[in-house]
């Protein structure tokens, strides 16, 4: 398939890049790095506003099983028929680092839209090349192949041990400057060695404004817990992650920032009303997309937090059609083809409220685009098939939501013409 040979090609070539500017093992890079990299081949590709037909022509080719798979994006494990699902979401057990025969099988029964790496996947800058190009390779429609790195604590790369990258000690050391130029630099830096890796998402920035001090899981990852800070921070890291043709991921909408509790072992709750969180939660979230001042293409991740006094329920946002379809991407979002994605729906908050299945139809009835690793990848996709199948789900609002998938790929991935 058109852009596959070249993707592969262009990750190993820029591999060298890698070498460029790097601070010495386990040591922090400073605010801005002596070297910034020169913008890579597709930040021309991520500064177009408009894609061309390709996402709509190759849409309406797909089978409705291609379609399913293009909405989710899965841990590499989850592509293995010999690991559980514990397995899979337990960060110390061993994970695959290279696609096996299995694997493609699987890729090609349960056609996943993208694949997201973490530290246990990693082994060497080659090893992740080759995987990632591997994959991509082995994957009809070309994917997203993703990564938590926000730089900090959370970076899969960056903190493993093999890699020798620059080290940031967190978000809110670089905001604490308040010159967005930094911001930018962190997100060229992170950019750049991403994009040589084969990685076209990242999920990042942190949009959050961290404004309760006892948050036990926001804390420094948040630029600022001053929201005009924060938004100026967060979308300036969000154009250098542009600038190096990487779609960035703004995360967790409605905000994490005010919550007391871990979504990852049961719901968050955020007590703001509508007019608190207008004038500081949103505020990162709706980034202006283009002109002088905009940062070109991004995404949104919706947090499992619920939200009273917003939605009157306890619901969590992710699997809300008020939140994700009627605020964020009606009201709030310059542009309503921008890309929603829900948080991990293996976390503690989702797997309590139903199994893999009845999820992650409720996070596409709520308006959401890609269902990020369920707890059950077979059970999640055949759920969603069957809904569209019985009509829950209408194949037009299917669509929708694989065309805006389709859209960012060609500008960030490319697609056949």
């Amino acid at each position: 398939m058109a852009g596959k040979g070249t993707f592969a090609l262009a990750a190993m070539l820029l591999l060298p890049a890698l070498l460029w500017g790097c601070t010495g093992q386990g040591e922090n890079a400073p605010a801005v790095p002596a070297a910034v990299p020169e913008p890579t081949p597709a930040a021309s590709m991520a500064a177009q506003a408009e894609p061309a037909d390709a996402a709509r022509h190759l849409l309406e080719t797909m089978t409705l099983r291609e379609k399913v798979g293009q909405l989710f994006i899965v841990r590499p494990d989850a592509l293995d028929p010999e690991q559980t699902q514990e397995r899979i979401d337990d960060a110390d057990a061993p994970g695959v680092t290279e696609l096996s025969d299995a694997m493609r099988r699987m890729l090609e029964e349960y056609p996943v839209g993208g694949i997201c790496q973490f530290g246990k996947n990693l082994e060497t800058p080659e090893q992740i090349t080759r995987f990632n190009a591997d994959l991509q390779a082995a994957s009809a429609v070309p994917l997203f192949l993703c990564v938590d790195e926000e730089g900090g604590s959370v970076a899969r790369l960056a903190n493993h041990p093999a890699f020798d990258l620059p080290r940031y000690e967190s978000a809110a050391a670089v905001g604490a400057s308040g010159n967005t130029q930094d911001a930018r630099a962190m997100g060229q830096t992170i950019g750049g060695y991403l994009y040589a890796y084969g990685f076209s998402l990242d999920f990042a920035p942190v949009g959050d404004v961290n404004t309760n001090p006892d948050n036990p899981v926001i804390g420094n990852r948040a630029f600022s817990s001053n929201p005009q800070t924060a938004a100026s921070m967060a979308g300036a890291m969000a154009r250098g992650l542009n600038d190096q043709g990487i779609l960035p991921v703004f995360k967790h909408f409605p905000g994490h920032g005010d919550t007391a509790q871990d979504s990852h072992d049961g719901l968050a709750y955020t007590w703001r009303t509508r007019e608190e969180m207008q004038g500081c939660e949103f505020l990162p979230f709706v980034q202006p997309e283009t002109g002088e001042s905009g940062i070109g293409p991004y995404a949104v991740m919706v947090g499992h937090i619920a939200a009273p006094e917003l939605t009157g329920d306890d619901m969590p946002a992710s699997l809300s059609y008020m939140v994700v379809t009627e605020l964020l991407r009606r009201e709030l979002l310059p542009d309503p083809d921008t890309l929603v994605i829900t948080d991990s729906l293996a976390m503690g908050a989702i797997t309590a409220r139903g199994s893999a299945g009845q999820t992650a139809v409720q996070a596409l009835q709520a308006g959401c685009d890609v269902l990020l690793m369920p707890a059950g990848l077979t059970e999640a996709y055949d759920a969603v098939l069957a809904a569209v199948e019985d009509g829950t789900i209408s194949e037009k609002r299917l669509d929708e939501s694989v065309y805006r998938i389709l859209r960012m790929k060609e500008i960030f991935v490319g697609l056949p013409s």
